[in-house]
């Protein structure tokens, strides 16, 4: 027999209270829940994300939406098997307009969600399994009979005459839907509207996972000498976040002396030498809210060529902050960043991810996203209850150095409100000499 499941919370705006509190300070309280204060009320966040998924789905015009995308499944339906599951396109989930979400999971994962997911009806928790990527042989019919399973359930919530949203899945799932006569429409849009504002929880939540990252900074600021190598900076970075309760390290970019220009990315083996410049961006998450989070440091001392790249980045940066209110539109504040040109670059998409704003929530890429390559065509207005991360980058005149400054941000009524605060006003500089 199914439990009880909680009263549908319909599409309606009386329903979406965030319960933020702007006039405390932003909360960011420990990673253990107490019975003495209220940090983080899991349930309300879960409702919270489901109207809005709701609501979001009203204002589209489809029926439903299928997710394959990991971040959307947790946010409609609150389950999560981990890092693992990633890049399978093996778990998914479904949610009509009139219905509760259903979620298919690898294997036993689905009799684990009817045991633990008391928000989930049992019988919504179901074992699927669409070939893993072509692992299974499509012909063996599995992504057939998945569509086929979908189309049922859109027949018995009656919306089967209606478009399905999808984000992303295999070309073989969307090629079994089809056959079963269901219109396929882009849903990530639909997804991305339902995640745009968050909630007092889901801001608590990100202000944990970034001071996390505070206290990583500050091990590696003493870590950071010559003869350590930047693989050796991601260990000590990944190892402490685990220790502090991350659920996810998602990456740990690492970039000192030649490499810092261009930006690659990514991290080696190199050896860290007296007067490197040095910068990383910490990807991770807490309870699935991620931060994205860099801080450049000179290693014993710094030119006076990276000096002023610093300077530069940072009054980039403090300048688009400033514009990051409720009422704002994105092109005004792309226009606080500096050109491609401006940095040594042919073209905004060759320059595309050095100067630019991203929403941030479960996923590490929300909207809006604001840059100079898309926010003139897309001038989006700002509202309260966004969550940005804010990145600049500037080349130095050496031709080697370089500044890399990130600050996460959420925009409050009164404007943005920094919650990254390793200081990074001025250039830090590691066991100065």
């Amino acid at each position: 027999m199914n439990r009880r499941i909680p009263e549908t919370i319909v599409p309606n705006p009386e329903h979406l209270d965030p319960h933020h509190r702007w006039h405390r300070p932003l909360q960011a309280p420990g990673t253990t829940q107490v019975d003495f204060e209220e940090r983080v009320d899991f349930r309300r966040l879960h409702n919270y994300r489901l109207a809005r998924t709701r609501q979001a789905l009203a204002k589209s015009g489809l029926g439903a939406v299928l997710c394959f995308d990991q971040y959307n499944i947790r946010y409609v339906s609150s389950t999560v098997i981990g890092e693992w599951a990633r890049d399978k396109l093996i778990r998914y989930c479904l949610l009509t307009g009139n219905g509760e979400p259903y979620v298919w999971d690898f294997g036993s994962a689905a009799r684990h969600h009817k045991l633990n997911c008391p928000w989930l009806a049992e019988d919504h928790c179901r074992a699927g399994n669409p070939g893993m990527r072509g692992a299974i042989n499509p012909k063996v019919g599995l992504f057939e009979a998945a569509a086929k399973e979908i189309k049922d359930i859109l027949v018995q919530e009656g919306v089967a005459n209606l478009p399905v949203g999808l984000d992303v899945c295999e070309p073989p799932m969307l090629f079994a839907l089809q056959k079963e006569g269901i219109d396929v429409r882009d849903g990530q849009q639909a997804m991305l509207d339902a995640r745009e504002i968050k909630s007092h929880d889901e801001i608590t939540l990100l202000n944990i996972a970034s001071a996390m990252v505070d206290g990583v900074y500050q091990d590696i600021a003493e870590a950071l000498k010559p003869g350590v190598k930047e693989s050796q900076i991601v260990g000590l970075a990944s190892k402490r976040l685990y220790e502090l309760g991350s659920d996810c390290v998602e990456a740990v970019n690492a970039i000192a002396g030649e490499r810092c220009s261009p930006h690659p990315h990514n991290f080696t083996d190199r050896i860290i030498r007296p007067g490197d410049p040095a910068y990383f961006d910490i990807i991770h998450s807490f309870m699935g809210y991620r931060t994205c989070y860099y801080r450049t440091f000179a290693v014993g001392r710094a030119s006076p060529a990276f000096v002023t790249a610093y300077k530069r980045a940072r009054e980039w940066m403090d300048r688009a902050i400033e514009l990051l209110k409720p009422g704002m539109t994105c092109d005004q504040v792309a226009n606080a960043f500096p050109t491609a040109q401006d940095i040594g670059f042919e073209s905004e998409m060759a320059a595309f991810g050095l100067n630019f704003c991203h929403g941030l929530g479960v996923g590490l890429h929300e909207r809006p996203l604001i840059s100079r390559l898309n926010s003139y065509k897309d001038p989006y207005e700002l509202k309260a209850g966004m969550v940005f991360a804010v990145e600049t980058f500037c080349p130095a005149t050496d031709g080697y150095s370089a500044a890399r400054i990130e600050e996460e941000v959420v925009l409050t009524p009164d404007g943005a409100k920094v919650i990254t605060l390793y200081p990074a006003d001025e250039l830090p500089i590691a066991n100065k000499y």
